[in-house]
């Protein structure tokens, strides 16, 4: 249940409810997307073959796509509960504060979140929600443990996240992460209301927001796990926002700024 107080406090993008068909169950799958063409309708697809909208609802937060892959029919087709566009600053970060502060102002005990571009595999959806039934508040998608899978994954970025990103944050969270820049994961709505984490501020506006609460939720003695799931890279294709230098310097910017502190709710 949402505090009034705090929830008055939210700092959270404009957006607009586009497509919404009421809320069926206490859980959500959250897809942020942004012209990802194809790759959205088969990720849409393959959740419909394994019954995902039989118990978590399907949210969509657009960031501004223009590529006609969110066509009504298509969302009526693969039964997509919701679809929000942001039309306020920022990217991945603001998107997700658009679809959380939706999500928990409807009442949903719990969030997924899987990313649009169809490289995780959908199958794990029912595992992260039993975690949250079971009263997990942080679960972690990870190829690199036991029964995960990481197919074609950019040396670069294999040896980025195993070398540095994942070791930087097991060390400041104090939780052993194995598979921290994806952003296959689940929240609790007790973690992500809680004024002590304060997720809704506009310090979060491109990529901070998945570093920080890897950094901060265990931190604060949430139940965090990683559940093994399976990510592939399209061969000779790298389907991803992030540019090339510019945006791998400023992945490791957050990533500091994140384990030294810096996005934590002042008080």
């Amino acid at each position: 249940m949402l505090n009034s107080q705090s929830h008055s406090e939210w700092q959270v993008p404009s957006y607009e409810t586009q497509w919404w068909k009421n809320k069926n169950h206490s859980w959500c799958v959250v897809i942020p997307v942004i012209n990802e063409g194809e790759r959205i309708v088969n990720l849409l697809r393959r959740m419909a073959a394994i019954g995902v909208a039989s118990y978590a609802d399907i949210i969509i937060i657009d960031g501004g796509s223009v590529d006609g892959s969110l066509a009504v029919e298509n969302l009526e087709k693969y039964q997509v509960n919701g679809l929000l566009l942001k039309t306020g600053p920022g990217k991945l970060s603001a998107q997700l504060r658009c679809a959380y502060s939706f999500c928990l102002e409807q009442g949903y005990q719990g969030i997924v979140t899987i990313d649009g571009n169809d490289k995780d595999d959908p199958e794990a959806i029912p595992r992260f929600i039993s975690a949250l039934e079971e009263g997990v508040d942080f679960v972690q998608a990870s190829r690199f443990i036991k029964g995960g899978t990481a197919e074609n994954t950019p040396t670069s970025r294999h040896f980025a996240i195993r070398l540095l990103h994942a070791p930087l944050l097991s060390l400041a969270s104090g939780f052993k992460w194995s598979d921290t820049t994806q952003g296959f994961r689940a929240y609790s709505g007790r973690m992500l209301t809680d004024p002590r984490v304060a997720p809704f501020r506009h310090v979060f506006m491109n990529y901070e927001l998945l570093a920080y609460l890897s950094c901060r939720a265990p931190r604060l003695g949430y139940k965090c796990i990683e559940l093994a799931t399976i990510r592939k890279y399209p061969k000779g294709e790298v389907p991803t926002k992030i540019s090339s230098f510019r945006g791998n310097y400023a992945v490791l910017k957050t990533l500091l700024e994140a384990c030294l502190g810096k996005f934590n709710p002042k008080n």
